[in-house]
């Protein structure tokens, strides 16, 4: 992953920063829109000589105005810092969105974060991009401040293929377990991850161990089904053996054991060997193999089990076992 500062609130921004090239955002998923509105900030950044720097604000703006109807989040704000990290940005600053910060008219947020704290030459933002109390200011308030402040604005215009790639539309297609729709928007598989915990050791058992995500889950957690994915080891390091295996993925709540809690937890294929127990994993999702199947008893559970495993390994492109 490339190296870049985070800065936790205006504080913590450098008071010899230079010159930059700004956006603000939520960057929920840092999706196919997000990164074209970020290669033209860093490209800007790069013509100018300029540090290039994302605001996004902990929690989602809509989270604190309106919790009733907050989205989940498809990433956690570590997910979403890692993502924009790999987009070559210089900087992102974090900025705490709370009931305060939501009143502050739009010339106010531009002053106290774009001039006086970042000392922006420029600013890049998606068309559709809103600010300010009651989301008040727009692009054209970015263009009309710009002018009396000295900073240029460019707006990109949406982008998608028939439709424009939003975090709702992803957060639609995972719901309705369409990887290859949300993939497509994500620009990459989508993950969910955490670390791995004890479950009822049931997957031993039937030949199939499992490795489960306990405590807090990290990204959208798709439709309850089987798919076929592949599992990240997070703590080797990149190209260590064993650090990427394939996975068929089960989520959903075993309802052929009575099952209440929802579940996220994987097999790895052709392997019992592995204990996996207190590491970070990730799960990235290929595609929906079927839906949870409630089964009447434990060998037809296993048959189809086997059949799982022979679809994902065919989706995932691997020989026979």
């Amino acid at each position: 992953m490339s190296s870049v500062h985070v800065w936790n609130g205006l504080d913590e921004v450098p008071h010899d920063l230079g010159a930059t090239v700004a956006t603000l955002g939520n960057f929920d998923g840092v999706h196919r829109g997000h990164r074209a509105v970020l290669r033209q900030l860093t490209a800007r950044a790069s013509e100018i000589g300029a540090t290039s720097v994302a605001v996004t604000f902990e929690p989602h703006p809509i989270a604190v105005l309106y919790p009733e109807r907050a989205p989940v989040p498809l990433t956690s704000i570590d997910q979403r810092l890692a993502l924009l990290a790999e987009t070559g940005l210089d900087a992102v600053l974090v900025l705490e969105f709370t009931r305060e910060f939501a009143s502050q008219t739009p010339a106010e947020f531009v002053d106290s974060v774009f001039v006086q704290a970042l000392h922006a030459r420029a600013i890049v933002v998606g068309a559709d991009t809103r600010f300010g109390v009651r989301n008040s200011g727009s692009v054209e308030t970015l263009r009309e401040l710009g002018a009396d402040r000295g900073f240029e604005v460019t707006a990109v215009a949406d982008v998608g293929e028939g439709e424009r790639w939003s975090s709702t539309r992803i957060r639609a297609a995972l719901a309705d377990g369409d990887i290859p729709t949300a993939a497509t928007m994500l620009g990459r598989l989508p993950r969910v991850q955490g670390v791995v915990v004890h479950g009822d050791h049931r997957g031993r058992l039937l030949g199939f161990p499992t490795a489960n995500l306990g405590g807090t889950i990290e990204g959208l957690v798709p439709a309850d089904g089987v798919y076929a994915g592949w599992l990240t080891r997070l703590d080797l390091p990149e190209g260590a053996p064993d650090r990427m295996l394939p996975t068929a993925v089960s989520i959903g709540t075993n309802p052929t054991f009575d099952g209440v809690d929802r579940r996220v937890e994987g097999y790895v294929l052709d392997r019992s060997d592995l204990d996996l127990y207190g590491e970070r994993i990730a799960y990235d999702v290929v595609a929906r193999l079927r839906e949870t199947l409630r089964f009447d008893g434990i060998e037809p559970l296993i048959t189809q089990m086997h059949a799982d495993v022979t679809e994902c390994r065919g989706v995932l492109g691997l020989s026979s076992a």
